[in-house]
């Protein structure tokens, strides 16, 4: 019976091990894909400064369609 439990606890032990790797695989926080970025914006140094204005939005320009009908 030793003899039979000797044997055994190789497999026993190997069992244990995969086990225990396989639910740290399964439970574990997924990890980010290999081609995920951290950052995306690729932001310059500086910057606006505080004393600058505001830009404002430029207006549009007429269409053609606008320009034919005015004439």
């Amino acid at each position: 019976m030793v003899y039979v439990a000797v044997l055994l606890l190789p497999g026993v032990g190997l069992l244990l091990f995969t086990m225990t790797y396989l639910e740290d695989r399964l439970f574990a926080d997924p990890v980010p894909a290999r081609h995920a970025r951290r950052r995306h914006l690729r932001l310059l140094p500086g910057g606006r400064g505080q004393d600058a204005p505001a830009r404002l939005p430029e207006p549009a320009a007429p269409r053609s369609a606008e320009r034919d009908a005015a004439a």
